[in-house]
């Protein structure tokens, strides 16, 4: 009895040890799935980083009300687009001048402009400035319809917004007296104009009308007996009248052959290298989607569709 006795405690060591054990296989099997459940949270972290990693911020576009247009529906389809939720695009006009000076001042993040920023700015500002070209842009002088001239030559435009011509009767119109609707001196526009219709800057004559935006000039010459004025071709309609140069008209196919002369590159400045979410709406201004589609249909020309290229210097030379 005594022998048998003993044998229990030893039975009972045993079954302790077996259930330590069980227990133990039950941890093992705990791990695994905790192992799994760290790849969840790995594969939440890998979320939360993709959504740390999508752009957000704001830039803000000031300058050229010619080439304003563009900028601004490019930028309302920009901020639809998937992955752009996080960021606004303000477009801003007040000229070219006003433009290239904020992006210099680093006001803005993008200066819009008809002229190269070596036109406005002193050469320690412009040297500053990196140019994005996204298109080109024609203009044309534009007058009232009643006015009922249709050409005018380099000679006849300089007399009129120098002032040697005051009537339309000298350049073969009504006898009207002649109300020219200008652009403030900071206007890339205006730069353009006299620079390649004019041959030479033209002043601010008493009498004449300056407005800041390219919409307020069109409103003008509309609205206005005798008037005169200029207008990038994304302006132009049938509520006023787009006069030839030199017998030559203002189309895109003109203008791409450098037959037409009264033209300039639509540019858009930073200051030194963009950020990522300028350059991002930077690059979609000259992707196929924008270049294809707004360029044309609003009257500007793709930068790859000239024939010709044209320095700083107004120097026209074949592609």
């Amino acid at each position: 009895m005594f022998k048998k006795a003993k044998k229990l405690p030893l039975m009972m060591t045993t079954l302790a040890m077996t259930v330590v054990l069980a227990a133990c296989g039950s941890g093992s099997g705990t791990s695994t799935s905790g192992s799994g459940n760290t790849d969840t949270t790995g594969s939440s972290n890998g979320t939360d980083q993709a959504q740390e990693q999508q752009l957000s911020g704001s830039v803000l576009a000031v300058g050229s009300t010619a080439l304003q247009p563009l900028v601004d529906q490019a930028a309302q389809d920009f901020m639809t687009i998937e992955g752009n939720e996080n960021i606004t695009v303000q477009v801003q006009g007040g000229g070219s001048g006003t433009g290239l000076t904020q992006v210099a001042d680093k006001q803005a993040d993008i200066g819009n402009s008809d002229v190269f920023a070596e036109e406005k700015l002193d050469a320690e500002q412009a040297a500053q400035l990196v140019d994005h070209q996204v298109a080109v842009v024609g203009m044309a002088a534009v007058v009232n319809n009643d006015v009922a001239i249709t050409d005018l030559t380099k000679q006849q435009l300089s007399d009129i917004f120098n002032g040697n011509v005051k009537n339309w009767s000298e350049v073969g119109g009504p006898d009207q007296d002649i109300v020219i609707i200008n652009r403030p001196a900071s206007s890339g526009t205006r730069a353009t104009f006299e620079k390649y219709a004019l041959g030479a800057a033209a002043p601010d004559l008493e009498g004449s009308i300056q407005e800041e935006s390219s919409g307020n000039v069109k409103k003008l010459v509309t609205e206005t007996p005798g008037a005169i004025g200029y207008l990038a071709l994304s302006y132009l309609d049938d509520t006023l009248t787009a006069v030839k140069y030199e017998g030559v008209d203002a189309t895109v196919e003109n203008i791409e052959t450098g037959e037409y002369p009264v033209w300039a590159y639509q540019h858009m400045y930073t200051n030194g290298e963009p950020n990522e979410v300028t350059q991002a709406f930077l690059d979609y201004m000259v992707s196929d989607e924008i270049q294809n589609n707004y360029v044309v249909e609003l009257g500007y020309i793709p930068v790859n569709g000239m024939q010709v290229e044209r320095d700083v210097d107004g120097n026209i030379s074949e592609k």
